[in-house]
């Protein structure tokens, strides 16, 4: 005999609430859970980091000359007060400070205070690893050497770079919350390239390439994004975008160390350039190509980007063009030089193209007024990014005065930083010494308006970097 499983007194409408009981504590305890998995589960970047990096307490520089980043001369004897991340106040007159608000205070005897350097053409993830470990080492043993370059960069004075390329959101937040030491990263992500394209990393083993098929090595790791066709590119835009690409880096013509592409080769249409202006502009920011000739600088211009990185094969027609269109020139001084690393035959030969042109391209620039930002483009080599950074700013005394130099480097790299727009990552003035500016400042031991080669010596006549109100290196004699 079946026995029943309703209980003494019980009623359908009691099990029924009983139930509902029951599902409410579940589904609650669920919730709570779903809490906790959706925290886990967030998109890179949405949690709130563990510690953030705001700025230092108060400084105040006392008794320092100011190049404000924009003048050709000196200030009289002034105080900078800085609290937290920004300048709060520049003035002739002594500026005092709460004595409970243990101010940090750098008697700055007539020395020089100036913005933080910033270069607008640096690769973070390659600039100081040799090209034959970039391709052979793991990608955990490439992300510490970078991340060692990155302290390296700021203990050089530049407190800003505009990264063109590679695997840097990870550091740049790193950076960002204070658990690395290094610059600000305005990032591009991966290079945008066509197929047999300048950034065409791919090994002989790789190609063909199947539309849909596994990526390549270098596209897995993030350095560059093969798309071919507007669709392709927009795509391709949008994952920088959405990984935070503060601008979008599009690879328009051949370059130097390109293996299956020559220098003079346009790659791209327009259409396709165009795909990733119009997938940067929705996001309120521009596009940057990688081009050295005319024709391939035109087509980029008519597409839309608004800034040209190299250009040193132009002609003087496209560089009217460029001024007449407000085109930013963010040009490299590349010469032949003791700074060149060995090259094969075929690469040199386009690398002396290039020098060759060097000349030509910064005359032309200061000809028509171009907007030039500098970028030191630095690759593949240890020494050189980690000891010469300066002293690629001042290969361009060739062409310019030390102030207009240390401008280029200054207040008009840090406009260059602001066109992109909402998505900044560092809102704010930077490359400028102005009150409400981002407290980025180097304390210089001796005058770069008269003698630029200072800076070419970080270690001995930076006595003071600061970045975003926090004091990294402070040599002053005790």
């Amino acid at each position: 005999m079946r026995r029943s499983s309703r209980r003494k007194g019980e009623t359908p409408l009691k099990r029924m609430l009983c139930s509902a009981l029951v599902l409410a504590v579940v589904v609650a305890g669920l919730c709570k859970c779903g809490e906790a998995q959706d925290y886990d589960l967030a998109a890179p970047g949405a949690l709130p980091p563990p510690s953030v990096a705001v700025g230092g307490p108060a400084t105040l520089f006392q008794n320092v000359r100011v190049f404000d980043g924009k003048s050709a001369t000196l200030s009289v004897p002034s105080n900078v007060l800085v609290r937290n991340t920004v300048i709060e106040r520049i003035s002739v007159n002594p500026i005092a400070v709460d004595a409970n608000e243990n101010a940090t205070i750098i008697a700055g005897n007539g020395r020089v205070l100036m913005p933080g350097l910033i270069d607008a053409h640096w690769h973070s993830f390659m600039a100081g690893t040799p090209q034959m470990l970039l391709m052979s080492a793991t990608f955990d043993y490439l992300l510490l050497l970078a991340t060692q370059q990155a302290e390296l960069t700021l203990m050089q004075g530049f407190t800003t770079v505009r990264d063109l390329g590679g695997p840097v959101f990870g550091l740049k937040r790193a950076i960002d919350e204070g658990v690395m030491v290094g610059p600000r990263i305005y990032p591009s992500g991966a290079m945008i390239s066509q197929t047999s394209g300048h950034g065409d990393f791919r090994f002989s083993f790789e190609v063909p390439r199947t539309l849909g098929g596994p990526l390549s090595h270098s596209e897995v790791e993030g350095i560059a994004a093969i798309a071919d066709s507007p669709d392709e590119v927009r795509l391709r835009a949008r994952e920088q975008l959405r990984q935070g690409a503060s601008q979008i880096k599009v690879m328009a013509g051949g370059g130097v160390n390109s293996a299956n592409n020559p220098i003079q080769s346009v790659q791209y249409t327009e259409p396709e350039i165009r795909a990733a202006v119009e997938a940067a502009e929705n996001w309120g920011t521009y596009v940057t190509v990688h081009a050295y000739t005319p024709r391939a600088i035109r087509q980029a211009i008519a597409a839309g980007v608004k800034c040209i990185d190299h250009g040193q094969l132009i002609d003087e027609a496209t560089v009217k063009l460029m001024a007449d269109k407000g085109i930013w020139w963010s040009l490299q001084p590349l010469v032949d030089d003791e700074d060149m690393p060995p090259m094969d035959p075929a690469t040199r030969k386009s690398a002396l193209e290039v020098f060759a042109g060097t000349d030509n391209a910064y005359r032309l620039a200061r000809k028509y007024k171009v907007k030039v930002a500098f970028g030191a483009d630095v690759l593949f080599s240890p020494h050189v990014a980690g000891t010469r950074h300066g002293a690629q700013l001042t290969k361009l005394l060739r062409w310019y005065p030390p102030a207009d130099i240390l401008k280029m480097a200054t207040a008009d790299n840090g406009e260059l930083m602001a066109l992109s727009g909402f998505i900044n990552p560092y809102p704010g003035k930077l490359g400028v010494v102005a009150e409400g500016a981002l407290a980025d400042l180097l304390l210089v031991d001796g005058n770069p308006l008269e003698n630029i080669k200072l800076i070419e010596d970080p270690g001995k006549n930076f006595l003071i970097i600061m970045k975003n109100g926090t004091i990294y290196k402070n040599s002053l004699p005790k």
